[in-house]
């Protein structure tokens, strides 16, 4: 029974403190604030600019969580290569499979940091452009079962023109 008591006192304490101290709290007031008002921003699930917009997240997607959208303006990486669409994934359908960052052809091929993720990106900043001129070895059944998700095919053909021009 003694041991029951001091339980119940030393709970009793912590609660006070933590409500009247705040102490071991872990969100700031600052974050409480923002959640409390409505004001957290979602961060950003698509690393716009190094995207190259092939809709190979889009097409992988087992739910359906990802949109491809027009751009205002379509932007070219290089001859052959340009982007008119970029994803928008729905937080609400995804399941967290990773697909999309999976499939992604700057992770899949090139080995970057895949530009759509269910979760905060990151620093997602690499050159496409050069990233996609400069010799890269990879696997003929690597390509081919990439390129079943992809829906421009730029990639690959430019890559088949190259090694028909040697």
């Amino acid at each position: 029974m003694k041991n029951l008591v001091r339980i119940v006192l030393e709970g009793a304490y912590s609660n006070a403190k933590r409500i009247i101290f705040a102490s071991d709290r872990v969100t700031d007031m600052e974050l409480r604030s923002k959640i409390l008002e409505g004001r957290i921003v979602p961060t950003e699930k698509v690393a716009e600019i190094s995207c190259i917009g092939c809709s190979g997240c889009k097409n992988v997607c087992p739910t359906g969580a990802i949109e491809m959208v027009n751009l205002e303006e379509p932007v070219e990486f290089m001859e052959g290569l340009v982007k008119e669409q970029k994803p928008v994934l729905d937080s609400l359908k995804c399941v967290h499979c990773y697909h999309c960052h999976d499939f992604c052809p700057l992770y899949a091929l090139f080995g970057e940091a895949g530009t759509i993720h269910p979760n905060d990106v990151g620093d997602v900043n690499p050159d496409v452009k050069e990233m996609l001129e400069k010799p890269v070895k990879i696997s003929e059944d690597k390509i081919a079962y990439i390129s079943k998700f992809l829906s421009d095919t730029a990639i690959i053909r430019k890559r088949e023109n190259q090694e028909n021009s040697k």
